[in-house]
């Protein structure tokens, strides 16, 4: 069938009429695909949100349950001085009192400086840093046992932890057995053993 331009005419507003739907039709497919992929990122979005919500609870227990399960343990080692700050005083007077109560002979003492501690075997201390201050005492004796009963005393007291790093005794007067003066002499050195706890992001160092 031929058609005249005078049909044409009459198809023209259908034909411009149906271009516009189609136009339209495509518009709202484009724009309902765009739509969906919109809505399919933010799916996942909060998808993965709660995913590290669920883990961070999780974390948030298990970190909870271990400081419920070490915190006293922790508390032990901090009031017993081995976490924290130096306590010297405490020390000395330890030793004074031990001098005191066993009726020793004289005793001498100084400590060093504080330093960072690497011992020669394998200590993974975490965040922590190890500390070590020498103690060196000299002590006069009446026989070896007296060493033994200012270490053991030392002990007994729950104290700093320390480790004794060496002992050197020499005979001191003319090997009598008088109980009134010292026979032997002992110089030996102590480490008194210490942890710092990790300083918070952005802290500087006292």
């Amino acid at each position: 069938m031929k058609l005249n331009p005078q049909d044409w005419r009459k198809l023209r507003n259908p034909l411009i009429g149906m271009g516009v739907a189609l136009m339209l039709m495509a518009l709202l497919v484009a724009y309902a695909a765009q739509s969906k992929q919109q809505a399919q990122t933010l799916l996942e979005t909060q998808k993965n949100q709660l995913n590290q919500a669920h883990q961070h609870y999780q974390t948030s227990g298990m970190e909870k349950e271990t400081i419920v399960k070490y915190l006293p343990r922790y508390q032990q080692l901090t009031d017993h001085g081995f976490i924290g700050e130096e306590r010297r005083i405490e020390w000395v007077d330890d030793l004074r009192t031990i001098h005191q109560q066993n009726k020793l002979f004289g005793i001498n003492y100084s400590i060093g400086a504080q330093e960072q501690y690497k011992p020669v075997f394998t200590l993974n201390t975490g965040p922590f840093t190890l500390h070590r201050s020498i103690m060196k005492i000299e002590l006069s004796m009446l026989h070896e046992g007296d060493l033994l009963t200012m270490i053991d005393a030392l002990l007994a007291r729950d104290a700093t932890p320390f480790m004794p790093r060496e002992c050197v005794i020499t005979r001191v007067g003319n090997g009598s057995k008088n109980k009134l003066a010292p026979n032997l002499l002992a110089n030996c050195e102590l480490d008194w053993i210490t942890i710092s706890e990790p300083q918070a992001a952005g802290a500087k160092p006292l």
